[in-house]
């Protein structure tokens, strides 16, 4: 697929190009995002140049990862990064980071909402999942703003590092957001 760009009333989602490597270098030297995203520890500018050269340039070439750079406009600082990926039978997931300098103003879970829209209206996506390390209240807070249902923890579901860690799971259905899903849903009683 070819990059697209997603628009909100104060947001541009776009991918990431050669010029955004520093500002991606800069904002994953924050001890929260190496905490708590599977990224290299310590980050050098060649680990920003794969992640901007290959992750996400190859990830849409090959329509099995969509990543975003978040900005305020075309010219502003980089606010974050999201992407689609592990697209499974109509089910993709979700994952993001803000840069510390702009976290706490709704401008990831926003960014999450038009993602979703985008992935259940043009990537006939039947299932958005959320999976964050148990312990990452600030992911889990934007999962919940953003329409999640925490369904739970997966046992060793998450690798960061070399290391398997339980993971909390979400999920946002387009039901979730008014919108129609492709293929009928039939949910068990309660």
């Amino acid at each position: 697929m070819d990059p697209v760009t997603l628009t909100t009333d104060r947001l541009q989602l776009r991918t990431f190009v050669a010029a955004d490597i520093d500002e991606v270098c800069a904002a994953v030297q924050d001890p929260d995002i190496q905490r708590w995203v599977p990224v290299p520890s310590p980050y050098a500018r060649e680990d920003a140049e794969y992640f901007v050269h290959r992750v996400a340039a190859d990830g849409w070439r090959a329509d099995t990862e969509y990543t975003f750079a978040i900005r305020a406009d075309e010219r502003g600082p980089i606010l974050g990064a999201i992407s689609l990926h592990h697209p499974r039978v109509g089910t993709w997931e979700v994952g993001f980071w803000a840069a510390k300098e702009h976290r706490g103003r709704g401008y990831v879970t926003e960014a999450v909402l038009e993602l979703a829209r985008w992935a259940f209206t043009d990537l006939a996506c039947t299932r958005l999942e959320w999976r964050a390390e148990v312990g990452n209240a600030a992911s889990r807070t934007v999962a919940e703003k953003a329409g999640f249902t925490i369904e739970g923890v997966l046992r060793s579901g998450l690798l960061n590092k070399g290391v398997l860690r339980d993971c909390w799971i979400g999920a946002l259905l387009p039901s979730d957001l008014g919108l129609p899903c492709p293929l009928p849903y039939l949910p068990t009683p309660a």
